[in-house]
Parts: C-alpha cells; structure tokens; sequence
C-alpha cells in the first residue's frame, strides 16, 4: 500500500513539473549569462551574497503566479483585464511588448555570438535557430513543448561543469556568500540591480501563469507546483551561481574585466582550457535559443489574454491567429535587427532591462492586490506573513529600479 501511494504521490509530482522550473531557468538567457559574467569578472565573488535573498524573492513572486493560475485557471493578463481599467492593461501590454522586443534581440544575439565562437556565420544561424523556434512553437503542442524545454535546461550543466574547472576558492566563496560586500561605487550598485533584474523578469509572471493554466493543474496539485517553483528558482540561483565563480576564479583573478558573455567564453580559453570556454559558449547558446522561443510565447500569452483573444500552443493557427501572428512577429523582427550591420545592440538590450526593472514593482502590487481579493482566491489569498514578504520586496525592487532608471537618463546617486 505504502509503495502505491510512494507511486501516485511520484506521478502526481511528475505530471505537475515543468512551468516553475522552465520558467526560472529561461530566465538565465543571453542578458543573464552576460550580467553575471560581468559580476564576476568585475567584483569577483563580492556579489555572491545576494543569491539568497534574490532566491528567497523568485520563489515568492513565482509562487504566487502558480497559486492564481490553479485557483482562478486564468492567465495574469485576463485577471488584470476583468478587474482594473482597461487604460491600466493597454499600458502594460505595450510596456511588456517593447520590453520583450528587446529581449528577443538580445537571445538572438546570444545565437550569432556563441556561433561565431565556434566559426559559424550569423547570416547562417540565426535565420535557421529562427525557423526552429517558429516551427517549433506552431507545429508543436503544450506537452511537446514543454519537453524541449525540459530537456534544454539540462544543457546548464555546462556552467557547473565550467565553474569546477575553474578550480575556484571555496573558502573565500563561503565568506563572501554569508558577509555581505557593502559598497556605494555606481558600478556595484548598477550590478545588484542588473542581478535582480535578470533574474526575476515582468514577462516571467505572466508566462508562468499562462503555462499553469495551459497545463491543466487542479488544486489538488497545488503543493506539487510549490516544489516546481522551488526547483525551478534553486536552479537558476545554482547556474547564476557558478557562472559568476567561474568569471570570478579566472578573469577577476587574472585582472581581466569583460563586458559580454562571448568575451567571457573567449577569455576562459587560455585561463581554465579550451574545454571550459567551450562548455561556457555551448551553455550561451542553447540558453540563448531556449529563451528566443520561450520570450514570443509568453509575449503573446500576455498580450491576447489582455485584449481577450484565443491563446495557446494546444490550439491551431486559424483557432488563435493573433497569438500565432505576434509570435511570427517576434520572432521575424527580433532575427531580423541582429543581421542589420552595425544596429547598436548595447543600447537596445540596457533600455530593455531598465523598463523591465521599472514594471515589476507595478506589477507586483497589481499581483498582491489580485492575490489579497477573496472573491477571486478565496482561502488561498495571501496571509500577512506573505504580505508583509511581499511589501519589502516591492519597496526595494521599486529603489532600485529608480536607481537603474537614472543611471540610464546619465544620473549619478553616488
């Protein structure tokens, strides 16, 4: 009886996995891998501190998510939609958009830049990672689709693989982990909010959502879709984690500062082998391509739910023609913008980050609010505890946001 009951309880966590963890991991894309490539190279292991309590806040927002998604069985976009102005959702559909074009950019700049690595043309890559992903995402089905995800995420590996070799020093990681490295210098203050940024996106809470209500999943399921996000957010925290030490132990120690996440790959060649540099790049890559499919979906999910349109990989092209239309869009323009010679991708990938850091505070307060209305989640609305996490999170998710957000408009703090 114990091991029938061991079985089903399996099954159900087996059936339950997948939203949570592929949309943390995604979240460790081309604009990630980059930042904390920075951080590492930059401040050495000075900003490992901040992984647990950027771990503790993922969990929390992304928690919440899975939590109305079962209950409601209804994206963010429709709840947002039937419960504030519609002048509130237009906003934020164009926010999330602008926002996301830029993302996809910078994914499909990850693809030509660890193709090059390996002597691939971009002219070659990037248009046939872009067919991929579109044929992908219109010929494929929710269970399809998340077992490509799935198994993606198993390629970040690469960066465990990558920080080990690196031969980092694990005593000075475990001080720097527990004592936090206090510092007003602009640049370590524009990276902690670059880490947060990255790793807990506006466009994830509406994807994770969508993926909830697109799977199926009862409330009987509910403490299984926990331990996914609990996975998921353990598992972006780990690959953030060792991309940093691996920068750290070799181009920080070597007093070498890099800017992007090639130059990372390039210069662990002559410092940790040709095999750490080529697991680094192999790591960029598929991330890269994971998150260039992952990034129009979500879009789409967001923005057909908002203006009440058929959505949803399950259904057929002349079934949800703007949801599959916004996705071919995006994914068109986004490949498109990489292979224009000399388009100024810095610019366009920073002013993404920053109108990201500057919608999450808003709509964290739209989730809370959401989440707090008994006529919508009934006992499953927050407890103060939740509550009182959740402020502080705002409060200083919203500070610095308006710090990234003057750095950007040339407004020096300190």
């Amino acid at each position: 009886m114990a091991l029938k009951l061991n079985k089903k309880i399996i099954l159900l966590f087996l059936v339950t996995l997948g939203p949570g963890i592929i949309t943390s991991a995604v979240d460790n894309d081309a604009g990630g891998i980059a930042t904390y490539s920075i951080a590492g190279s930059h401040f050495g292991y000075a900003l490992l501190w901040t992984m647990i309590p950027i771990a503790i806040l993922l969990f929390l927002v992304q928690e919440m998510g899975v939590r109305m998604g079962i209950v409601t069985g209804k994206g963010l976009s429709d709840l947002i939609r039937e419960n504030f102005r519609v002048k509130i959702t237009v906003l934020l559909m164009v926010g999330l958009i602008i926002t996301n074009i830029g993302n996809v950019i910078a994914e499909f700049a990850g693809i030509a830049a660890s193709g090059e690595i390996f002597g691939i043309s971009k002219f070659i890559l990037v248009p046939a990672c872009a067919f991929f992903v579109w044929a992908l995402i219109v010929k494929g089905n929710y269970k399809t689709l998340e077992r490509a995800f799935l198994v993606a995420c198993l390629f970040y590996v690469c960066y465990v693989i990558a920080g080990l070799m690196a031969k980092p020093d694990w005593m000075a990681i475990g001080k720097s982990m527990v004592t936090p490295t206090i510092s007003t210098d602009a640049a370590y203050l524009m990276l902690i909010v670059g880490l947060v940024g990255t790793t807990i996106a506006p466009w994830m809470q509406f994807y994770l959502q969508s993926a909830v209500v697109e799977k199926g999943l009862k409330k009987e399921q509910y403490a299984y879709s926990k331990i996914d996000v609990l996975l998921g957010s353990a598992i972006t925290v780990i690959i953030m984690f060792f991309i940093i030490v691996a920068t750290a132990a070799t181009l920080f120690a070597n007093g070498i500062a890099v800017n992007s996440a090639e130059d990372a790959a390039l210069a662990l060649k002559p410092l940790a082998g040709v095999y750490a540099s080529a697991l680094f790049a192999i790591g960029l890559f598929v991330a890269s391509l994971f998150a260039a499919a992952i990034l129009p979906l979500a879009t789409a999910f967001f923005v057909c739910e908002g203006f009440g349109w058929n959505s949803g990989v399950n259904k057929k092209i002349r079934e949800a023609p703007q949801f599959y239309g916004l996705i071919t869009f995006l994914i068109v323009v986004g490949a498109a913008i990489i292979l224009w010679p000399n388009i100024p991708l810095l610019p366009i990938m920073y002013l993404s980050q920053v109108i990201n850091g500057l919608m999450l505070p808003i709509i964290m307060v739209l989730m809370l609010v959401l989440i707090n209305n008994k006529k919508i989640m009934g006992q499953y609305s927050n407890g103060i505890g939740f509550n009182i996490a959740a402020g502080i999170a705002i409060i200083a998710l919203s500070a610095l946001s308006i710090i990234m957000a003057l750095q950007f408009f040339g407004i020096k703090l300190f």
